[in-house]
């Protein structure tokens, strides 16, 4: 009997599903051998790109066009450079359903238009991007589509190198470059790179996870519909200005993640992939496998040996060509089941039956591994909400291989509390239960909310808490009761989440100082408007504006986390749940948390037992006054533990405080 793979052996409540785990174990290793014997390596497997596509070739002093269609009846180059003319240069058929066409040194220049006119195989004409196109740029007038030369006769320089190895607890700003700006228009890589960086530095972040780089047709998609993958969207600059921002966050001491879209496609034919070659199923499932119900676009082909390594070689070229650290997954539970994660996980059977999609995780595992071997310490993070048991466990152990999973649960328990139960009646053991709910051995990023909780239909965090009093009652001298109460709960919700939730930490930019509103795209449904689709920096730049409290409390937050090495530890331990006086202490990493949830009940000569005798004292306190808090603890004192090992504090209402020794 071949040995049981280790990720049973860790979890023998996998015993049952061992045959299921081991079948995706071999199949793995089958497949990469394969690759390997055919390849070399899977990295040389990995760079189709460097095949397909426009190049240029030094060795002959001349262009190579391949593109790969292999049901097309013809293919043409056309562009700038032949007044668009469909009929002048056709491409050949070659073996493996590639076609290519070789042009003089002067026929193609850096910055020029090209498109390839396909006649597919149902006799179809259409005048189609090409698949790996590095550049894509939208015409000012027709708003049309077309692929772009990029070949700058001076390659970008870099300047720093960076390690993600060394970023042990990942404190990640995730970040949208185009409202990343005051204004209302679409902001710049190089803009974000000097002016949001510095910001995020100063919040002690050391991760940048950039959204909607890869080329997407419609602004208001949050670049999830993308349609050249790998094109760097022209909307925010060039794909220098993005490799300058990657040079920038890295000289400071930051790694840079891609929200990387591989779960699904635009179904657009005149931007994306959809029917490229006419025959109904190139990339993407025949018929109505090939579609997405929920999202509205088109699903990846993961058995198709050409498809796994076009999307392989899209992940070699962002790692290498713009010194990525890393990648955030987009739509993993999608991809891991049939029917789209469309369902509810209520036992391991879930995860291991019919509709678990074996070819897609195939897919994953060999592109985690990829990542591994590229770029040894990347970070590897799967937006998933199923708990699938080994996701983020090496694949030689049975896993899937992301570094990270995230705690999607968390934000969505909190913004059901805010929106349904008033605080006094929150119920502080589930709460306990769903903040500290996670597998044993992997990795979860912990967040109260992400961009998905500020799109336009909900709202931030602290829009739920304060709503429209935030327009009127910010102002310092304001002591207004709904935003006292909203400031106080904004800071513990963070704290807890952060505290309790994860082995890293996430925060879409703007919440960590109470960004007020929603996010909404400019769209035909509110007249084009960029009004909720920027960051307004300067409410938390005015020192006469409450905003200044929330970030400075973000600042001592994170500061805490990372100096005390908190999310390297293991999982926090309860010490006392007091539902009636709605107080929960625990202890993480040799910090001691008070968090006391009473409307009203504020506690003198609280004790609470602790592990380790001696003097306590109080490293951060929410109620502090530069964090907009009364100020009603005295941080100079000691706190002795007695000789029955209990420590003795006030605790305030409304307010969370930790202790280190």
């Amino acid at each position: 009997m071949s040995e049981i793979p280790l990720l049973v052996h860790n979890d023998p409540w996998l015993k049952p599903h061992e045959d299921a785990i081991r079948r995706r174990l071999n199949r793995f290793r089958d497949t990469l051998k394969g690759i390997e014997n055919q390849t070399g390596s899977l990295a040389a497997y990995a760079t189709g790109h460097k095949f397909t596509g426009i190049h240029w070739q030094d060795s002959s002093k001349s262009w190579i066009v391949r593109e790969w269609a292999p049901k097309a009846k013809a293919v043409s180059l056309i562009g700038d450079f032949n007044r668009w003319s469909r009929d002048t240069h056709p491409l050949v058929q070659s073996t493996g359903g590639i076609w290519q066409l070789r042009l003089p040194a002067d026929t193609l220049g850096h910055g020029q238009r090209v498109k390839l006119h396909v006649t597919g195989a149902d006799g179809s004409r259409r005048d189609r991007i090409p698949a790996c196109i590095r550049r894509a740029v939208q015409d000012p007038v027709t708003h049309d589509y077309s692929g772009q030369i990029w070949s700058p006769p001076q390659p970008y320089v870099w300047q720093h190198s960076f390690d993600p190895a060394t970023v042990k607890s990942p404190f990640i700003y995730e970040a949208h470059v185009g409202m990343s700006g005051e204004e209302g228009r679409v902001h710049t890589y190089r803009e974000f790179a000097d002016q949001v960086l510095p910001r995020i530095k100063t919040g002690g972040y050391n991760t940048v996870q950039l959204m909607a780089v890869q080329e997407h047709p419609y602004y208001g998609s949050f670049g999830y519909h993308v349609s050249s993958f790998f094109g760097v969207t022209s909307r925010s600059g060039t794909p220098d200005d993005l490799k300058y921002l990657v040079d920038t966050a890295h000289g400071l001491g930051i790694a840079v993640l891609l929200d990387v879209v591989h779960s699904h496609a635009v179904k657009n034919m005149a931007e994306g992939l959809n029917d490229f070659d006419g025959s109904g199923n190139q990339y993407f499932h025949a018929g109505g496998r090939g579609d997405h119900p929920q999202w509205d676009s088109k699903c990846f082909d993961y058995a198709r040996p050409e498809v796994r390594q076009f999307l392989l070689s899209n992940l070699r070229w962002w790692l290498e060509e713009f010194h990525f650290d890393g990648f955030r997954f987009d739509g993993v539970t999608s991809m891991l089941y049939h029917s789209h994660g469309a369902k509810a996980f209520n036992s391991y059977d879930d995860y291991f039956g019919g509709d678990a999609d074996e070819d897609s995780i195939l897919y994953l595992q060999l592109a985690t591994t990829l990542i591994h071997r590229l770029k040894p310490g990347a970070i590897i993070v799967a937006e998933d909400m199923s708990g699938m048991p080994g996701l983020c466990r090496p694949v030689e152990e049975g896993g899937v291989g992301f570094t990270h999973r995230l705690a999607m649960g968390l934000p969505d328990h909190w913004i059901k509390l805010l929106k349904e139960i008033p605080d006094e009646g929150w119920d502080l053991s589930q709460l306990w239960n769903v903040v500290t709910n996670r597998r044993h051995g992997e990795a979860t990023i912990a967040y109260a909310e992400s961009h998905d909780q500020a799109l336009v239909g909900d709202k931030t965090l602290a829009f739920w808490l304060m709503d429209k009093e935030m327009y009127w009652h910010m102002a310092v001298e304001d002591p207004d009761p709904v935003i006292e109460r909203g400031i106080a709960l904004h800071k513990i919700i963070r704290l807890i989440t952060l505290a309790f939730g994860g082995e890293g930490w996430l925060n879409f930019m703007g919440n960590e100082f109470g960004h007020p509103e929603w996010l909404d795209f400019p769209r035909e449904g509110n007249g084009w408007s960029f009004h909720h689709c920027r960051r307004q920096w300067s409410l938390v730049d005015n020192p006469d504006l409450k905003y200044k409290w929330l970030a400075a409390f973000d600042r001592a937050l994170i500061g805490l986390a990372d100096h005390h090495h908190l999310l390297a530890t293991p999982q926090a331990n309860l010490l006392n749940l007091d539902l009636e006086n709605k107080v929960i202490c625990a202890e993480r990493g040799n910090l001691i948390f008070v968090i006391n949830l009473s409307v009203d009940r504020s506690i003198p000569d609280y004790r609470l037992p602790v592990a380790k005798g001696g003097d306590y004292h109080l490293v951060l306190d929410t109620d502090a006054v530069e964090f907009g808090g009364q100020g009603r603890i005295d941080r100079t004192i000691a706190y002795p533990v007695d000789e029955e090992g209990k420590l003795s504090v006030y605790t305030p209402a409304r307010t969370a405080l930790v202790f280190a020794k």
